[in-house]
């Protein structure tokens, strides 16, 4: 059954995986549901801050214990342990199943929802573990500054230059959607599927034989590139352009 969350129903769904994370970072995975939300994918934040033991119990998986082995990490040794990293996963639109399909496309805008997930972290600044050339962790954000896990345990961590960059672009990034609302992002772009939807349904199989005149004299001054999947209404204009002589040889500038 699909069911419709607004975007502060979703955003509580990930609130407790949130607790304990930099407030900088915990900013800009925040950032990140609204972007997606707006793009009509649901994020859902399944692990965030870790402890040393918590690290531990996940090492053990598919070594001591049973189960595949699904971090290399030790604990102290991963950046979920010092709160700049966070998993993620989608929910899907009964508002209650997570899937990690890589190739979901809930949304149907030809984009694996993942992928516009991934897209929109790294514009916010965010490494994605899918890149990484070893051990690929697909579900894995972070924000690390350049710090190793050696230099957190030490004690390190990001200089408030590093944050205020990071806070500044989170706050361009808001001045630049200032102009509509989350929601009123996401209506538009399902109204935008919904008119690529109606063109699509009237593309015409092949040129009209009253149109084709028109059509490859348009070719020929390279005002179309190609006269395949018009609609009817723009055979129509094709047709009138013509006969009014825009596509005479020379009366293109």
């Amino acid at each position: 059954m699909t069911k419709v969350l607004t975007l502060e129903q979703l955003k509580k769904k990930s609130e407790k995986r949130l607790t304990g994370l930099d407030p900088v970072f915990k900013l800009v995975l925040d950032k990140l549901i609204e972007r997606c939300y707006a793009r009509g994918v649901w994020v859902l934040i399944t692990q965030g801050l870790r402890t040393y033991a918590e690290q531990d119990a996940l090492y053990a998986q598919g070594r001591t214990k049973p189960g595949q082995v699904i971090t290399k990490a030790r604990g102290g040794y991963s950046n979920h342990n010092f709160g700049f990293a966070a998993d993620f996963a989608l929910l899907l639109r009964d508002g209650r199943t997570v899937s990690w399909d890589t190739l979901r496309d809930d949304d149907k805008d030809s984009l694996p929802d993942w992928s516009e997930v991934v897209e929109e972290a790294k514009g916010l600044g965010l490494e994605w573990g899918g890149d990484w050339r070893t051990f690929k962790d697909m579900p894995h954000l972070q924000m690390v500054f350049g710090i190793t896990t050696s230099q957190f345990r030490a004690g390190k961590r990001p200089s408030q230059t590093q944050l205020n960059a990071v806070l500044a672009r989170v706050n361009e990034l808001k001045t630049e959607d200032e102009e509509m609302t989350v929601e009123e992002r996401a209506a538009f772009k399902a109204l935008q599927k919904r008119v690529i939807a109606l063109e699509a349904a009237n593309k015409l199989a092949k040129v009209p034989a009253w149109a084709e005149q028109a059509c490859i004299n348009a070719k020929a001054v390279g005002v179309l590139d190609t006269a395949n999947d018009g609609s009817y209404d723009f055979y129509r204009l094709v047709t009138i352009l013509d006969r009014a002589g825009i596509f005479k040889r020379g009366g293109i500038a």
